[in-house]
């Protein structure tokens, strides 16, 4: 290994990655940055990355050469998964992210026994892998506080041998660490942010739902099965995660449309059902002008999921790939849950016959080819109906709202964290 000095080389390469981690806001793939640059930079075979919530770490990342190279990378990465442990001075991490020290071991199975930290080797043990140098080092946010932990693991030299991380190479880990701690509280505050957005579209789909006697878990499943067509054609991560998010405001519309037509038991007039209609372009007006990525697409799946396939729907009478693919998406979705659920008013239809009758309409209501892929999908669409099932608490609240009382309201956990569970 080239002996690693603090040269102009080094610095605008710390300068690089400085401007490579700020741009990033995403934090699944920032962590992953910040775990390759330091291995390369110190040439390391294996890392870890930690993040401390509370008295608690949460195992993010690990990233493992020796078992890339035995398992192939994506198994390797399966096999770890995240999980948490109680911050305590036992674990080095936990040691680091307490007192905000590094720690530099040069071989972690001679760690002295007046140490307060001790060295855990089941991971080796596990995974017929050995440690030997480490290094620890904690990763602060703007507040100097720790936010997280990096763990380098085997230094290799230039003959490919384990050895210790020098100083030179610990003061550059430091400084890459400082980096990395104001990345990634961007990130989180990012996310936070991204979460209460989405979190505020959700319930504004509810409120919709709620009004016309839906529980909010139609807008879930007829989400998720939106994502579900979404991920079988083939579309990109944040395409999918897009159209998750924008499809539970397909009805926001009603919203605008009066009890007595919203509500009526009967068959409505020709009159009533040319209102109800507008829902649709209700829905896009309130919509109208966000320049928000979801709520954009939100307005485009409100104003088409009732266009039909033969040019018989509304409110614009578009036919087949006139109509926006979301829209197309959303058509099936949405018809096919309201079939398949149970309702204030009807029981759910038998999934055969729910399934016939998509077949029936496919090519006159739905794309044929999305609803063929669809329903090819059955396992997978169970599973989402499991999760998302209606209960009979759902429909008690909707045929009573004064069964509600503050106390359902109050939220004990008062610390909780923003969670989008979609």
């Amino acid at each position: 290994m080239s002996k690693v000095l603090f040269n102009e080389k080094t610095f605008e390469d710390l300068l690089d990655i400085s401007k490579s981690l700020s741009s990033e806001r995403d934090l699944d793939r920032l962590l992953d940055k910040i775990l390759s640059e330091a291995r390369r930079f110190t040439c390391s075979d294996a890392g870890t990355i930690y993040l401390v919530n509370n008295n608690k770490l949460i195992f993010m990342l690990s990233q493992v050469q020796t078992l890339f190279d035995r398992w192939g990378e994506q198994q390797t990465r399966e096999k770890f998964k995240k999980f948490e442990m109680p911050i305590t001075k036992q674990s080095m991490a936990g040691y680091a992210a307490i007192t905000g020290m590094v720690l530099n071991i040069p071989d972690v199975n001679k760690i002295s026994p007046d140490k307060e930290y001790k060295y855990n080797a089941s991971f080796d043990e596990q995974n017929d892998y050995k440690t030997v140098s480490m290094l620890v080092v904690p990763m602060k946010n703007r507040q100097n506080q720790p936010i997280g932990v990096l763990q380098l693991i085997n230094a290799f030299g230039e003959d490919k041998k384990v050895i210790a991380y020098t100083k030179s190479l610990e003061r550059l880990v430091e400084s890459l660490a400082s980096m990395a701690g104001i990345a990634i509280q961007n990130a989180q505050l990012n996310q936070e942010i991204r979460n209460a957005h989405l979190d505020t579209i959700l319930r504004l789909g509810i409120a919709a739902e709620y009004r016309d006697k839906e529980t909010a878990n139609h807008i879930r499943r007829m989400a998720r099965y939106s994502l579900l067509i979404a991920e079988s054609l083939g579309w990109n991560k944040e395409t999918c995660e897009r159209l998750l998010y924008a499809a539970p405001m397909h009805d926001v519309g009603k919203l605008g449309i009066p009890d007595e037509i919203l509500h009526k038991p009967g068959v409505l007039t020709t009159d009533e059902r040319e209102t109800m209609q507008k829902h649709t372009l209700i829905g896009a007006n309130i919509l109208h002008h966000s320049r928000a990525e979801e709520l954009v697409l939100s307005k485009l799946i409100a104003l088409t999921h009732h266009e039909k396939w033969d040019g018989s729907g509304y409110p614009q009478g578009l036919k087949q790939k006139e109509i926006p693919i979301e829209g197309r998406i959303a058509a099936i979705t949405d018809v096919f849950d309201a079939l398949s659920s149970r309702r204030c008013y009807k029981e759910p239809f038998p999934e055969e016959k729910v399934i016939e009758i998509m077949k029936h309409d496919s090519g006159r209501h739905f794309d044929p080819e999305l609803t063929e892929l669809f329903l090819s999908k059955i396992v997978e669409i169970r599973s989402i109906q499991i999760r998302y099932q209606d209960t009979d608490a759902d429909f008690d609240k909707l045929r009573n709202i004064n069964a509600l009382s503050p106390a359902d309201l109050i939220d004990n956990n008062k610390n909780s964290q923003i969670k989008f569970d979609f």
